[in-house]
């Protein structure tokens, strides 16, 4: 499903928050029908506060989601159609809250179709005069591109909280404009999935954002040049080995490991604040291409063909670095198509620098290149 092109994008210009909670429900169906039926309840929940509050009704709080389906059943201002919906959603929502067992798309599916006849409902009544409500729309299967579970509850809970500073209803860590602005901007936009920003990192008085497909992504140290001494001893003591480990603040970092400094910890922000603008450069290419074999070399990458792959790793073919392909062979990887996709992991290798691989990397560019030229002519 295309981020912008999500089915309740019309109820943008009655409460985005509301739209893009719906978008979200609408992502998780088939990712977690669990998520979408649990997030559901809430959802409608917030409908009907956002209703007693326009009808001038007592609106506690404390108020359960059943009171407040009977509190506008027996003043008249719900039909029996919208109430039986409600009441669909509210026990889908709490079977999904308690209940170990396995959920099924048709549940999901039940819960997103009682949604529709309350949203039409809420539209209808106190949305603008001249609005047509849409025809009911099956949602989006999951395509090439989807959020991860744990991306999807992120984002809606960031976006509940928006919800409930609409409706009043203020958690006191969420107060401030500030924290409110920050969530918007984290789950309003947008963003291919993977790239929600889900934890900051600090250095002195710098932040670094981190996307949550990198929320436990391996820090290999031969991707940083400056700090790869410096990695492999943090990740001795299981202080960097994923970025999970890393601490919020990295000042003290350097405390863990001998003969490092403050100047470490500053060179190793740097080199993170590329580490992860150069993985989200790759990510959107394999967004844009799947299915495709990839080769990556710092920030560079290579889309290896068939005929690429089946080059064979011959001194004949690739000049100035016989000890590596020897070494590779004796690892049985005999053809271009069984080098790991992260090249500077062949730096591992006796003798085979940075130089090294980046000279592999070129000769492998110019091959491909070449056998291009010689198709189209």
């Amino acid at each position: 499903m295309e981020m912008n092109n999500y089915y309740y994008h019309f109820l943008e210009q009655m409460n985005k928050e509301l739209a893009f909670v719906a978008r979200e429900l609408e992502n998780s169906i088939f990712a977690s029908p669990r998520t979408m039926l649990t997030h559901a309840r809430v959802f409608v929940e917030t409908i009907l506060q956002l209703v007693m509050k326009v009808e001038g009704l007592p609106s506690r709080m404390s108020l359960t989601l059943i009171e407040r389906i009977d509190t506008l059943n027996d003043n008249g201002y719900i039909t029996r159609e919208v109430r039986d919906a409600l009441h669909s959603v509210r026990m889908l929502g709490n079977q999904a809250a308690h209940d170990t067992r396995k959920f099924r798309y048709s549940e999901a599916l039940e819960s997103w179709e009682a949604v529709y006849e309350i949203v039409r409902w809420y539209v209808e009544t106190y949305g603008p005069i001249e609005f047509v409500f849409p025809e009911y729309q099956d949602p989006a299967t999951l395509g090439k591109e989807h959020y991860d579970i744990s991306e999807i509850e992120f984002r809606l809970g960031a976006l509940e909280e928006l919800l409930n500073a609409s409706v009043g209803k203020h958690d006191k860590k969420f107060e401030t404009d500030d924290k409110r602005k920050s969530a918007a901007e984290k789950t309003s936009n947008p963003l291919p999935p993977g790239f929600t920003e889900i934890r900051k990192l600090i250095y002195k008085n710098r932040e670094l954002e981190i996307p949550h497909f990198l929320r436990d992504a391996f820090l290999l140290p031969q991707r940083f040049d400056r700090s790869e001494m410096y990695l492999i001893r943090l990740g001795a003591e299981q202080q960097a080995r994923i970025m999970s480990e890393l601490p919020n603040n990295l000042e003290g970092l350097s405390a863990h490991v001998k003969r490092y400094s403050a100047k470490n910890e500053e060179i190793l922000f740097d080199e993170l604040k590329m580490f992860i603008e150069e993985e989200k450069q790759r990510r959107k290419i394999t967004l844009e291409r799947p299915g495709e074999l990839f080769f990556f070399f710092k920030a560079e990458y290579l889309i290896v063909t068939e005929e690429l792959a089946k080059v064979s790793l011959d001194e004949d073919i690739f000049s100035g670095f016989p000890s590596l392909l020897k070494q590779l062979r004796a690892d049985q990887i005999e053809r271009v198509g069984q080098l790991p996709k992260e090249l500077v992991i062949l730096a591992k290798y006796d003798n085979a620098g940075i130089g090294t691989i980046k000279s592999l990397f070129e000769q492998m560019k110019q091959i491909q290149a070449s056998s291009t030229s010689i198709h189209i002519n």
